[in-house]
This record gives C-alpha cells, sequence and structure tokens, in this order.
C-alpha cells in the first residue's frame, strides 16, 4: 500500500534541517510518499538563513530531492485570532478557507504533519474537511517549542485564545512530538489524550569524528548560530574574550551568519580582531569539519523572560556533542539535566550568567584540560549510542507504525 505524508509548513523555511533534512528525507528513505506544502514570502522562497531565492524554486509546485513541494504565498493568521477560534469551536470545515487548508485538502494524504501552531490549525481543518467526504487521515502535531509562553510579553486576549485554542486541537490530534522532556510534560498537563513521543534536534552522525587532544595551549570556543545584538549578546563575548585572555590564551569561533543594526560590522576591538573568526555561513554537512579543532561550545539563554529558553535542547547543543565537543551552558532546566546526566558538558550555575561567570568556568577548565577531553570522549559516545538523528529516526518510525497500523 502507498503511503502518503504531508507535510504542513506556516513559518519554516523549506529547508529547514529538522523538517525537510531529517524527518522529510528520513521519511521517503522508509519508502513513505512526502509532500511538503511550504509559504513563500512576496512570492519567492526562503532559505535556512533568511535570504531570498531568487533565482531557484520559481515554480508554484516541483519536486526536489525526491520530495513533492507544493508553494502558497505566506498567511498571517495570528491577525484573526478570535476568527480561528470560532472556526475550532464550531467542530466545523466550512470557514477554513486558508491556503494552506485548502492546498492540504487536495493532497488527500494518510498523514499529514503539522510544525507549527498555526499549521496544526490548518491540519484540523483539513482532517474534518476529508472525514466529511469518507477519507480517512491523521494529524501529527510537531511542536518545536511552548507555543503558549506563560514568560513571553504578549496581549492577554492572544495569550487566552491561543492557550483555549491549543486544547481545541489538541483533541483532534493523533500524535504530538516535540524536542523535550519538559515539553512533553507541559503538554500532558494541558491533554493526556494524544501519544507523545520526544524527537531530538540532533544531527546525523559525523563520520569523520576525530578525538580532541588535550595539550593544546590554549581554548577554542565555538558558538553555532547567528549573531546579532539581539540573538546573542555579542558584547558579552568580547568581555568573555578580554577577561579570559588576562590569563590564558582563549578564541572563539562563530559558526553562522553575523547580524548588526543597520548592516555595520559588529564591533570588535582590534587587540582582539585575532581572537575571533567567522566562519560565514556553513552547509548543514560541513559543520564537523569547522568543529574539528573546537574545545567547547557555548550555549546562553535568558532563561528569566522565556519558559521555551528554559526547556529549549537547540539545535547547537546536539551539533557540538556530535563532534565530540563539550558544551558550555547557563542554568537551563533540560540542558542541565542532560549534561549531568550525561557528564558532557559544564552548566554556570545562574539563569543569567554574566561574562564574569563564563569567564571563571573557562578558567577552571583551561586548568583541567583532562576534563574537558573526558567530558568531549562521553558527548561522541552518547551521541553514538543513543541520540544521533540515526536513532531519533527509529522513534519517528515508531510514530508512523503506529497510526498507520491504527488505521
Amino acid at each position: 500500500m502507498v503511503k502518503n505524508v504531508c507535510f504542513l509548513v506556516s513559518e519554516h523555511p523549506f529547508l529547514d534541517s529538522r523538517i525537510f533534512k531529517k524527518e522529510a528525507k528520513s521519511l521517503l528513505k522508509q519508502g513513505y510518499n512526502v509532500t511538503m506544502i511550504v509559504p513563500r514570502k512576496d512570492g519567492y522562497l526562503f532559505d535556512v538563513d533568511g535570504s531570498i531565492f531568487e533565482n531557484r524554486f520559481l515554480s508554484q509546485q516541483f519536486t526536489y530531492e525526491g520530495i513533492k513541494i507544493v508553494t502558497y504565498e505566506q498567511i498571517y493568521p495570528e491577525k484573526q485570532m478570535k476568527k480561528l477560534y470560532h472556526n475550532l469551536h464550531s467542530g466545523s470545515e466550512h470557514q477554513f478557507t486558508d491556503s494552506l487548508t485548502q492546498l492540504g485538502i487536495l493532497e488527500k494524504a494518510d498523514i499529514y504533519h503539522a510544525h507549527e501552531f498555526y499549521s496544526l490549525y490548518s491540519g484540523i481543518g483539513i482532517k474534518r474537511a476529508l472525514t466529511k467526504v469518507g477519507k480517512q487521515c491523521k494529524v501529527i502535531y510537531d511542536s518545536h517549542e511552548l507555543d503558549v509562553d506563560p514568560l513571553v510579553v504578549q496581549a492577554k486576549n492572544i495569550i487566552d485564545f491561543k492557550t483555549k485554542m491549543l486544547k481545541l486541537m489538541l483533541k483532534e490530534t493523533d500524535y504530538v512530538i516535540t524536542v523535550s522532556e519538559s515539553i512533553k510534560t507541559w503538554f500532558l498537563s494541558i491533554d493526556s489524550h494524544p501519544p507523545i513521543e520526544v524527537i531530538y534536534n540532533s544531527p546525523p552522525l559525523a563520520i569523520e569524528y576525530e578525538a580532541k587532544q588535550a595539550n593544546k595551549p590554549g581554548l577554542l570556543l565555538a558558538y553555532e548560530g547567528v549573531i546579532s545584538q539581539k540573538r546573542v549578546n555579542f558584547k558579552k563575548i568580547v568581555n568573555i574574550l578580554e577577561l579570559c585572555n588576562k590569563a590564558f590564551d582563549l578564541k572563539v569561533k562563530i559558526i553562522g551568519g553575523r547580524k548588526s543594526n543597520n548592516n555595520q560590522e559588529l564591533p570588535i576591538p582590534p587587540h582582539l580582531k585575532d581572537k575571533i573568526e567567522f566562519t560565514g555561513w556553513v552547509n548543514y554537512q560541513s559543520i564537523p569539519n569547522v568543529m574539528k579543532d573546537v574545545d567547547l561550545g557555548w550555549v546562553d539563554l535568558d532563561v528569566t523572560s522565556s519558559m521555551n529558553n528554559q526547556y529549549a535542547m537547540p539545535n547547537k547543543f546536539f551539533s557540538y556533542l556530535n563532534n565530540g565537543v563539550p558544551v558550555l551552558v547557563n542554568e537551563c532546566k533540560d540542558m542541565e539535566s542532560f549534561i549531568n546526566q550525561h557528564k558532557c558538558g559544564c552548566v554556570v550555575k545562574k539563569l543569567e550568567a554574566t561574562a564574569k561567570d563564563y569567564s571563571h568556568a573557562l578558567m577552571d577548565l583551561h586548568a583541567n584540560r583532562s576534563k574537558i577531553r573526558d567530558m568531549g570522549f562521553q558527548a561522541r559516545k552518547i551521541m553514538e549510542s543513543a541520540f544521533s538523528w540515526e536513532h531519533m529516526e527509529k522513534r519517528l518510525y515508531a510514530v508512523y507504525n503506529q497510526l498507520f497500523e491504527s488505521n
């Protein structure tokens, strides 16, 4: 029997590493027919770094690496929350007129896999419409983060509507996938009806791995991701370098893009210019190569104003571990628990860790290079044995097998 799967995407770029490179490609490998319905911005698809594909992927529908891509112009449903809630509460499919829902209905898939709050809304509308004409389908909600973060400043009416909508949607959802144990617990506190599986944002196991040596004179700290005044405090990186380099040689490698106000260069003091390396945006498959000389990977999140950050298990966390790089992180609940259990990193016990806090941790680690080596060995070991994408895709297959077997 041909098994048809349709990914519903309302916000992410279509080449998103979790959605396309991991989940969609894994399902394709397993023999599923996979379609993705993905958004355009002003007529163009966009890449994972936000840049526009001006000269590629211009057709409204095409096949890319074996996966059928259907596109539509991105919509912003958060501007009409009251209407969306009414549509859900009605129990009917008639008012689900958005493009994502209508394109999804045309696919007549067996499983719809939604990747955001609003694509789940469309998934519910699709399920209702197909059920009405006698076509049975299942809906998976792949929640990459908390949908209603109680610590984020939002208008009260938006929070209220989203909370009520989520409770209604979960009653019609057949399976929830999420990215951390704490988010799983949070979902269970809302509705224990759909089964829930945690599938971490971990990469495929890096093949060209070499164990790090413990005899280098200095330390190389990596930050993977976009760096900007908003995303990560660049001034904090500079201050860490200032403090540490009074005691030992510390360099920082920034693996990813960089943004600054008014497209100006990020301000680096002249005496620290040789201490910071920007690799630029690195291809998904090339990250292991640029991690080869890295000693520690840095994750610094604002947990005081975001429960998502408290519960986060981000891509970069597993990317470091995958390459035998121990993680240095502030007091984030799920990452701290993981590190404590698997001895694969160092936690600075501060919700808001300062440059001084991190510099003390780095100085201690520099003085105990064998500890870095041991943590790096443990990091690689747990990725090999339990947490690389090869292990996560088995969890994904189990979810799909269970849904098809229950038809």
